[in-house]
């Protein structure tokens, strides 16, 4: 009996040992391509790039996977708690695998077999790390045993805290984010340390499964896996007991957060910064590289931007007439329903679309779009309101007109309702207190406003167009048009710089040239028609009269005009053709307003720029839009030292003396010129207004002496805006509109000539010295060496001797002198 027993102790043992050597056998060849562990100490996960305003308010968040890397001292430990209880009790106990809680599974699986229910998993959360970031997830014993072996060494090789910090900020929560930070803002629109003992437990629950426990579409799932987990905390002392009651009680609470761009306004902003981006750096340093930028966009001046631009838009648009509903739609059931279908506008948050449920004479009975909830569910409640005919008398004219042909008129109607019927979706505004309600309707109509600083080139407000979610094409940057007379100060400035000044005479009469081939003859008109005579450069700027600024520019040769586009940044290469001297080339917004920055800013170049400055992921700084040297000020320490000084390497492209005169010029225009409207803001503006053939092209831009802002209108294709829409009528007042609130609070500051300059009195018609005082007498700036005249000149007599003599007949109010000098040719004059 021993002997058999001994015998059969023998081959159990043998047997033993064979399956052991086997084991050790197969365990070592899952060591063998076992991964390096080591990388999870170079771990740098995707990481979502964040942008700023300038005063820290977030702008937009861009990334394939929603992330933000939080250390473990930044995680409360609350937080910690909620996880350990969800799914690793042991955590801090176990050397990588927890044997008691692989017992436990095995017997609870045992238990459910043939049940139909999932397998109970017993994996720690130092295997989940292993499992995450170095094996797949694939359902096999060797990816199981691998996962236990590399679970073994990252408990030797890390700490308890390095390992649950990787883990927290690897996990999937569903709705696109990742890690703990990423889901805290996702789900609840707080950071970590917000998040309450029940938004903390929710969030440790959904990670086993986050569409079983979506907080919407299975609520009552959520609601217990939520609560499974804050009775695993109280178990295991994490909270009391009247904590977790509390907890239990609330609602899940959840607030997803928007996706996209968050500052109200700045999309179009928003958008050329995600561009610059990714020139810079390419797609994934944008989408994973947790890239930290701040921007130069002021909220609050982007705000009064994008109200001014769009009242002139929609001031314009209203004379025209109503242009019939957004959408028609079927009023039977619920109305309700069918409107929520309609997507509003994202980011006109002012208008609320509606339907048209009755109408007459005396008005028209709206439904208002139902709100969506969070879930996307219609909410249940209708409101309904009027909107009275006396508020809509606009509306009467409604437009009929075939974009193919713009001779077509618009119609005029008796009363509204046969301008409007019910089932028609428009967009409503409301008052203030809520009490009135007004029809809108977007403007068919477009335009551009940028504002920046001169001296930095930062731009301060960017406004793209009427609505970025209508139309992304941005007309401040991408749409390239003519700037009309707008570009005539550059014309001027080449002219100062090169020997003329602006007591300099230059005669505004017929102009013609041959253009050669088939083209024949050119022969430009002011815009009024007419001539005015020999008239100073001040004059011509102030009237913006284009036949002496072509004249001009025929003087000095449109090579140097075009040299100083480029210099100025208005074109990369502009064609050296007369018609340019009266803007017919094309650019952009933002290169006009950075062009009159260097007027403003005393002839420095600039650059204009969105991104103050961008970080990595680490806080280190890889790009400073500013790049001034100052070498000493990085002293160690405060030693009576002088001020540090910044050195600004920035090209000279103006002469300062010029850009000073031009300056006075441009202040002319407002005060005397084409721009008088901007009188009203009652402090120095310098600014010159343009208008393209046929009104096509509305521009004003003008300065103060810190801040640059350029105004466009016009349509998208370009188009008659009608008779007297000029830069003056639409974009002047877009700009004083902007301004008023733009300067409220700023103090009035003059333009200051620099050092050397010289201010003399002159005859403000003829250039020469005056003396005394008398309302044509006005104090010019002169350079040093130059002066008024002593004998009475004119430039470009010698291009008129053909029409001289009618030239003299027309000009009945110019002085006998004059008059002889037109008689003689200009014979013995310059």
């Amino acid at each position: 009996m021993f002997r058999l027993i001994g015998y059969l102790f023998g081959i159990g043992s043998t047997l033993a040992l064979i399956v052991a050597a086997g084991v050790a056998v197969y365990v070592s060849s899952l060591t063998e391509d076992l991964p390096d562990y080591e990388v999870l100490s170079r771990y740098e996960p995707p990481v979502m790039t964040r942008v700023h305003a300038a005063d820290g308010s977030l702008m937009a968040e861009y990334a394939r996977e929603r992330r933000l890397y939080l250390p473990i001292q930044a995680i409360p430990d609350r937080v910690k708690a909620a996880f350990i209880s969800a799914e690793d009790k042991n955590f801090y106990s176990h050397s990588g695998v927890d044997f008691q809680g692989l017992a436990r599974a095995v017997v609870v699986n045992v238990q459910n077999y043939g049940s139909g229910r999932r397998p109970v998993g017993a994996s720690t959360i130092t295997q989940q790390v292993a499992k995450n970031f170095l094996l797949s997830a694939d359902q096999t014993i060797d990816r199981k045993l691998k996962e236990a072996l590399l679970a073994f060494r990252i408990e030797r090789a890390y700490s308890k805290d390095r390992i649950l910090e990787l883990y927290l900020n690897e996990i999937f929560f569903g709705l696109n984010s990742y890690g703990i930070a990423g889901a805290s803002l996702t789900y609840f629109d707080k950071s970590v340390n917000e998040l309450s003992i029940g938004e903390a437990a929710y969030l440790a629950g959904i990670i086993k499964a986050p569409n079983n426990y979506n907080p919407f579409r299975n609520v009552d799932r959520a609601v217990d896996r939520r609560n499974y987990v804050i009775d695993r905390m109280l178990e295991n002392g994490y909270i009391k007991q009247a904590e977790a009651a509390e907890a239990k009680a609330l609602p899940l609470n959840v607030n997803p957060r928007a996706s996209g761009t968050y500052l109200f306004a700045g999309e179009y902003f928003t958008e050329e910064v995600r561009r610059e981006l990714i020139n810079r750096y390419g797609d994934q340093a944008l989408y994973d590289g947790g890239l930290s930028v701040r921007t130069s966009l002021d909220p609050s001046l982007q705000k009064q931007a994008r109200d001014a631009l769009h009242r002139s838009l929609i001031d314009y648009d209203r004379i025209r007439g109503f242009r019939g509903a957004v959408k028609k739609i079927e009023l039977g059931g619920d109305w309700g329903e069918n409107l929520a279908k309609v997507v509003p506008l994202s980011d006109q948050p002012e208008w609320r679309l509606a339907v048209v449920l009755g109408a007459s004479p005396e008005g028209i009975d709206i439904g208002l779009r139902p709100n969506i909830e969070v879930s996307g569910a219609v909410n249940s409640e209708r409101i309904t309101a009027s909107i009275p005919a006396d508020t809509m008398k606009w509306a009467l004219r409604y437009d009929v007109q075939d974009e193919s042909d713009p001779e077509t008129k618009s119609a005029k109607a008796k009363s509204i309702d046969e301008v409007i019927v019910p089932g028609d979706v428009i967009y409503t505004s409301v008052s203030e207190d809520g009490s009135i309600y007004k029809l809108e309707q977007i403007p068919r109509i477009e335009g551009a406003m940028v504002a920046m600083n001169p001296h930095t080139g930062r731009v301060l407000a960017m406004v793209g167009g009427f609505s970025y979610s209508s139309s992304e094409f941005n007309r401040a940057t991408q749409a390239k048009r003519q700037p009309g007379s707008s570009f005539k100060p550059i014309v001027y400035a080449a002219a100062l710089d090169n020997g003329y000044t602006p007591a300099s005479v230059i005669l505004d009469g017929p102009f013609s040239i041959d253009q050669g081939g088939d083209l024949g003859l050119w022969e430009p008109k002011n815009y009024a028609g007419g001539y005015a005579g020999p008239s100073t450069l001040r004059l011509g700027i102030e009237k913006s009269r284009n036949l002496m600024t072509v004249r001009l520019a025929n003087d000095m040769g449109m090579k140097l005009i075009a040299e100083y586009a480029q210099r100025f940044g208005i074109y990369d290469n502009m064609l050296p053709v007369l018609s340019g001297a009266l803007g017919a080339q094309e650019t952009t917004v933002l290169r006009m307003a950075s062009a009159y920055s260097i007027m403003a800013n005393g002839g420095k170049a600039v650059k204009a720029t969105m991104i103050d400055r961008i970080q990595d992921r680490y806080g280190r700084t890889v790009f400073r839009h500013d790049d001034r040297i100052c070498p000493d000020c990085e002293a160690a320490e405060w030693q009576n030292q002088e001020e540090p000084n910044l050195i600004d390497q920035r090209e000279q492209v103006l002469d300062p003396m010029t850009a000073y005169q031009i300056t006075s010029m441009m202040e002319g225009v407002v005060q005397f010129g084409t721009a008088q409207v901007v009188k009203e803001l009652e402090r120095p503006i310098a600014g010159k207004t343009g208008t393209s053939n046929d009104e096509k092209d509305a521009w004003f831009v003008g300065y103060s002496t810190d801040m640059v802002v350029a105004v466009f209108m016009g349509f998208d294709q370009p188009k008659p805006m009608g008779k007297g829409q000029t830069g003056g009528e639409l974009a002047a007042p877009t700009f004083v509109d902007f301004m008023t609130t733009a300067m409220l609070e700023k103090p009035v500051a003059e333009f200051l000539p620099p050092e050397g300059m010289t201010l003399l009195r002159i005859n403000r018609k003829t250039g020469m010295k005056a003396n005394g005082e008398g309302p044509e007498t006005i104090m010019e700036a002169f350079k040093p060496g130059t002066g008024p005249a002593d004998v009475y000149s004119v430039i470009g007599l010698e291009t008129v001797s053909a029409e001289a003599e009618s030239m003299v007949r027309r000009a009945e109010k110019l002085s006998p002198a004059v008059k002889q000098a037109i008689q003689s040719g200009g014979a013995g004059l310059f």
